[in-house]
């Protein structure tokens, strides 16, 4: 009897193809709205996520903002942060900005970074070609350089800068390694910079003090107690001073950037899920309508000696029927849109089951709830009533 009922349920859609599809419209949209937003804002926050963690989720950073007093930090209170039990090495950073000059011809506003050798040991895919600071250039302050993709490109075309003499704020240096090409959150910072050592760049750029620096972990596990001992260590660097630093784990970040695209994606979904309520609405007027228009078919049913649940079984089938066709159909229009606009914008394509789970099973319950009311209408109809219509 219920493939009977599934056999019938069938022929009463493909009989009324057009007003069929166009019941199951809403759930199309619905469905395919639900995967694409979904599946878009995952792609495009997992990109997100991935730069951050090329940052290094095993590195905290810091600010110093400094006091009237002491405007940044020293030597001294870099040598305290390395000697931090578990801290793995020491990134200080100086940055300003001038003019270069190679063989006559001169790149203006160029970003000049002082950098120590702990940041080429434990940053990857960095020096393109050449080498990278050693120690030797930190404590000897050589007057070293490494140059990112662009100023290679306009200075050095044709040529091998390794080895070259370059001009930086009229002080002559040697290129001893390039940068890769980078992009994304990075570019401004690489493309177009010079990194020389960080001690040399004191004298270049005029400052006694650090106020960036990058504090390497040997395990980001153990990332809570590697804070508080940095904050204990600034906090004597600036006499308690409140402002004085910030410190930023690039974990919690990354935390708490998977918190928003859960929040992001929630809402989304909620927002497009009002199209398959909508889509539901349409197929219970559908199915109110159907029992209008079969009353004497299901008089004759019951008049035959159907009972009432076998009724209600059909009627609720084809409403099951359209939402989950509809639902396909949705399904595969949303992933086609959403890897579309992720091969557009560039985004990683990501299909989660739980989403694809989310929208069809969403769809089979609305079929089911919004069916449920003209089943039973159809299911409680007199036969004596319904055949006077004959």
């Amino acid at each position: 009897m219920f493939k009977e009922n599934l056999k019938m349920s069938w022929i009463n859609l493909i009989h009324n193809k057009m007003r069929s599809f166009l019941t199951m419209l809403g759930i199309v949209i619905g469905v395919a709205s639900i995967i694409a937003l979904i599946t878009i804002v995952k792609g495009a926050m997992n990109g997100m996520t991935s730069e951050f963690s090329s940052f290094g989720a095993d590195k905290i950073s810091v600010q110093a903002i400094g006091t009237p007093l002491k405007k940044g930090l020293l030597d001294t209170d870099i040598q305290k942060l390395a000697d931090i039990e578990d801290v793995a090495g020491v990134s200080p950073t100086l940055a300003g900005t001038t003019n270069v000059v190679y063989n006559g011809s001169e790149k203006t506003d160029v970003m000049v970074q002082g950098k120590n050798d702990v940041y080429f040991s434990k940053t990857k895919d960095l020096v393109d070609t050449g080498r990278g600071l050693n120690i030797l250039d930190i404590n000897s302050e050589n007057k070293v350089c490494l140059i990112g993709s662009d100023i290679a490109n306009d200075l050095f075309w044709g040529e091998d800068p390794i080895g070259k003499k370059l001009m930086i704020a009229g002080v002559t240096y040697t290129v001893v390694g390039t940068l890769q090409k980078s992009s994304s959150f990075s570019e401004a910072s690489t493309n177009d910079a010079v990194i020389i050592p960080y001690t040399t760049s004191m004298s270049l750029l005029g400052t006694g003090y650090i106020t960036s620096v990058d504090v390497y972990m040997k395990d980001s596990n153990d990332s809570e107690k590697i804070t508080s001992d940095i904050e204990s260590v600034l906090n004597q660097a600036f006499n308690y001073k409140a402002d004085s630093f910030t410190v930023m784990n690039m974990e919690d970040m990354i935390s708490s950037i998977k918190q928003v695209t859960t929040m992001l994606s929630l809402m989304l979904g909620g927002i497009a899920s009002i199209s398959l309520v909508v889509g539901g609405i349409g197929i219970m007027n559908m199915m109110l309508v159907s029992v209008t228009e079969r009353t004497t078919e299901i008089g004759l049913r019951k008049a035959l000696g159907a009972e009432p649940k076998r009724i209600q079984q059909q009627f609720l089938l084809e409403a099951v029927f359209m939402s989950l066709f509809g639902g396909t159909i949705g399904f595969l229009l949303g992933v086609f849109i959403a890897f579309v606009v992720c091969l557009i914008i560039g985004a990683s394509f990501a299909l989660s089951v739980s989403t694809v789970i989310l929208a069809l099973g969403f769809s089979a319950a609305i079929g089911i709830i919004f069916g449920i009311a003209p089943a039973r209408k159809a299911s409680r109809l007199n036969p004596i009533d319904a055949l006077r219509s004959v």
